[in-house]
């Protein structure tokens, strides 16, 4: 009978024991002190290391306490100052921007989406000009076709440049269709009864400082300036499903900018004194400067500003075509919506060409005919 061997006792103790079939694996300090030594897999450091335990309920349920807190402080804080007249003021003129564009916007989006689904790209090629340099008359000729607003005409030349048309035809008619639209024609003669020389005025002018800034825009202009608008729908969708999703994102997009340009609107026309303008209405320049800055601020839709400049009698027949001519290019609500669809770059230059054109012909045209 064969005896068992004797124990080693030259073996080291501290030799892990490796009869239990346990993996075994040298720990490090780093290791116990991050609390990793006890665990068997080998991803050093564990996923779920440096990430909290305990349940996140606890941080969102403080936070929407603090701002129901807020919100009550500052109800208890403003509740009597909201019942001030300027703000009250302030208030009615941003339902009114808001509510008086939201209609053309809704139309001018609702065009711009049918345009996108259902005209084929080879119609514009065929209808408009291949050449700028004649794109461009016919473009703001086209734009006293359709009755809308500046808040339309953002959307419709997004849409025509998607199609392929040449950008500075898309944005002749972007300056020209809110200026001389039948619509706009009708109600500036309504408001300007026996005075048919400020619908010729405002007609002519308006076009002339559109198609020369379509042609400026076509010889000077780089495609880097202009943000191209992007399509938000799958190719291979159907035309109604490209109408539908074309007018939900054109709609959510432009209507956020229209309520930044409203509110930015109202606000400065409550900061700034009328009292400040007519002690400026003698003065012929300044009068003309005046209220083509007011036409930036107000913000008036196209469809409601004559009536508001025939209000301002005080002033020359010059400075009131200066209201009407402007207005509708450059406003605050205007500014705000093409920012938000060709981006800041465009805005920075395109503006600013706008106004100074708007404004010499507002001149040479008011010194002409009024």
């Amino acid at each position: 009978m064969r005896a068992d061997p004797p124990p080693n006792d030259d073996k080291d103790s501290s030799v892990p024991d490796r009869s239990a079939g346990s993996p075994v694996r040298s720990s490090s300090l780093g290791d116990t002190i991050a609390g990793w030594s006890d665990r068997e897999d080998e991803h050093l450091p564990p996923p779920d290391w440096g990430r909290p335990t305990g349940p996140r309920r606890t941080a969102t349920v403080w936070l929407f306490a603090a701002f129901i807190a807020l919100m009550g402080a500052g109800h208890a804080w403003l509740s009597d100052r909201l019942t001030h007249e300027a703000f009250l003021a302030w208030a009615t003129i941003f339902t009114a921007i808001s509510l008086q564009a939201m209609p053309f916007l809704v139309f001018g989006v609702a065009l711009s989406a049918a345009l996108t689904a259902f005209v084929p790209a080879s119609l514009w090629r065929r209808v408009i000009p291949r050449h700028p340099a004649a794109a461009v008359p016919v473009a703001g000729v086209a734009g006293a076709v359709l009755p809308g607003c500046e808040c339309a005409s953002v959307p419709i030349a997004g849409s025509l440049i998607r199609r392929g048309v040449a950008p500075a035809a898309a944005l002749t008619f972007l300056l020209a269709a809110p200026a001389i639209n039948p619509v706009v024609l009708v109600a500036t003669a309504v408001a300007f009864p026996n005075r048919p020389e400020m619908v010729v005025a405002r007609l002519v002018a308006s076009l002339g400082a559109a198609v020369v800034v379509g042609w400026l825009w076509a010889r000077f202009g780089r495609s880097g300036w202009l943000r191209p608008p992007r399509a938000h729908h799958d190719p291979g969708a159907s035309r109604w499903t490209v109408f539908r999703e074309s007018m939900q994102h054109d709609l959510m997009h432009a209507g956020g900018f229209l309520v930044v340009g409203a509110l930015a609107a109202a606000t400065l026309n409550v900061m700034v004194p009328r009292d400040w303008i007519a002690a400026v209405a003698d003065m012929p320049v300044v009068s003309v400067l005046v209220l083509a800055a007011l036409a930036v601020l107000l913000s008036i839709c196209s469809e409601a500003d004559a009536f508001v400049a025939a209000s301002l009698s005080e002033f020359s027949g010059t400075a009131q075509l200066a209201f009407l001519v402007v207005g509708p290019m450059v406003d605050l609500k205007l500014i705000a919506l093409q920012a938000g669809t060709f981006g800041w770059a465009f805005v920075r230059r395109f503006v600013p060409l706008t106004l100074v054109l708007t404004l010499l012909f507002s001149f040479a045209v008011g010194g002409l005919l009024l």
